[in-house]
């Protein structure tokens, strides 16, 4: 089903919900993390998004990835599955996401200049990455800089 969490939010409105998303961390040859300038609150973040009924964690970090940078990838690894974390959007939609995220690689396809989602995309070492939109976000990075790998939280 395209438009899964449209289609909860159409019966629930804006209560506290569980979604789930995959998401990608993107590494090139220079050991660099391709951030994401999202178009939604301007600021950056991994590459990824919701599950759709149907999808498995990895077709769903596939598809978002081509979505929302032009690429095709690769998945390496599992680097975890973030559990215990509320968010709540710029509509006041209330929601404790759960996302798997992977470490992968770029096999193909054309960078996007942007999108409907996607102001900019950018390759920064993981240790100069900017202030990352949310705390999901801040933990991947932060596990993948110190090479943790398979973590839950």
């Amino acid at each position: 089903m395209a438009d899964y969490i449209g289609w909860i939010r159409s019966k629930v409105g804006p209560e506290h919900i569980i979604t789930n998303f995959a998401g990608a961390i993107i590494t090139n040859d220079k050991g660099e993390i391709l951030l994401q300038k999202r178009r939604d609150n301007g600021q950056w973040g991994f590459p990824g998004g919701a599950m759709e009924l149907g999808e498995s964690a990895e077709d769903t970090v596939k598809r978002e990835v081509m979505e929302e940078t032009g690429h095709t990838i690769e998945i390496h690894y599992l680097q975890g599955v973030y559990t215990k974390y509320d968010y709540t959007y710029l509509n006041g939609d209330r929601s404790q996401t759960m996302l798997v995220a992977f470490v992968c690689r770029i096999t193909g396809g054309e960078r996007l200049q942007e999108n409907e989602e996607t102001r900019e995309l950018r390759f920064f070492a993981p240790e100069s990455a900017p202030p990352l939109f949310n705390r999901q976000n801040v933990d991947m990075l932060a596990d993948f800089r110190e090479g943790r790998k398979g973590v839950y939280r």
